[in-house]
């Protein structure tokens, strides 16, 4: 797991940026998967920037995102393909039909799952993944107690998340207690892995995934797993980590060493 340690947001949405260019130069057809919520979205504006300014194209991008609410149609205000055409496709080049949510409103949610794996396997895999982290170490709707083994699925949400979630639901509103999610294993599964954090509020879950030990209490802790994942995080969100001072040494190490000899290591497949 490689940890690189960031200022502020900004230059965190800014390094992201990189790495999801060089990726998409490298492989113009990359298979990419993709996050909501707010930490994403600087990464996603700043995307939108390089395609309107200096022509990065998603033209021959596939993406599939991590998970949907059972229970709403995708053109509800609040579901997560309405999220993602409003902050991301609709102001860039990618084809709408490359671009791939579970379905929240399928007559059987329990087929959904089986078919987005044969769908992603179909793609080829997915080449990055882009991830946030809960405050309580969830990725994607995997809770704390999912299955490292889990693939995608239809899980219930923790109270927490629902009480988190419910302030973008009207009081008298339906709210989803249900979740379609790729599962951890689904996740593991990507060839290359970039997880986005930031404020204090996540430093004690990028303690626990980083440092602690493996555990599905802490679903994120099973990325110490995967060989190639990078974590970006400010200042504020690495604030309970141990080794800070050293994983900042490292990273100015290896900059230095890929800027010098191998300057696509990044680059998955």
């Amino acid at each position: 797991m490689e940890i690189l340690i960031f200022p502020d947001i900004n230059s965190l949405s800014c390094k992201s940026a990189d790495l999801v260019e060089s990726q998409i130069n490298k492989y113009p057809d990359s298979v990419i998967g993709l996050a909501t919520g707010s930490t994403p979205l600087g990464l996603y504006e700043e995307l939108i920037r390089r395609n309107h300014e200096h022509g990065l194209s998603f033209s021959k991008v596939t993406t599939f995102n991590l998970d949907e609410y059972v229970g709403i149609s995708s053109d509800h205000p609040q579901s997560y393909r309405t999220f993602m055409d409003n902050k991301l496709f609709k102001k860039i080049d990618i084809d709408l039909s490359n671009t791939f949510v579970p379905d929240g409103m399928a007559e059987n949610p329990l087929e959904v799952g089986p078919d987005y794996e044969n769908l992603i396997k179909e793609r080829g895999g997915i080449d990055l993944q882009i991830l946030g982290v809960g405050t309580d170490g969830h990725i994607g709707f995997n809770e704390p107690t999912s299955s490292l083994g889990s693939i995608t699925r239809v899980k219930t949400l923790t109270q927490k998340t629902i009480m988190d979630n419910s302030r973008f639901f009207q009081p008298d509103e339906f709210q989803p207690k249900l979740a379609i999610t790729m599962g951890i294993k689904t996740i593991l599964d990507s060839r290359r892995i970039l997880l986005l954090a930031h404020g204090e509020n996540k430093a004690d879950a990028v303690r626990d995934m980083v440092e602690g030990p493996l555990s599905a209490f802490c679903p994120a802790s099973a990325l110490q797993l995967h060989k190639r994942t990078t974590v970006l995080i400010d200042e504020a969100a690495a604030s309970k980590l141990t080794l800070k001072g050293y994983y900042k040494f490292v990273g100015e190490m290896q900059d230095d060493l890929i800027r010098k000899h191998r300057p696509s290591d990044w680059i998955s497949r």
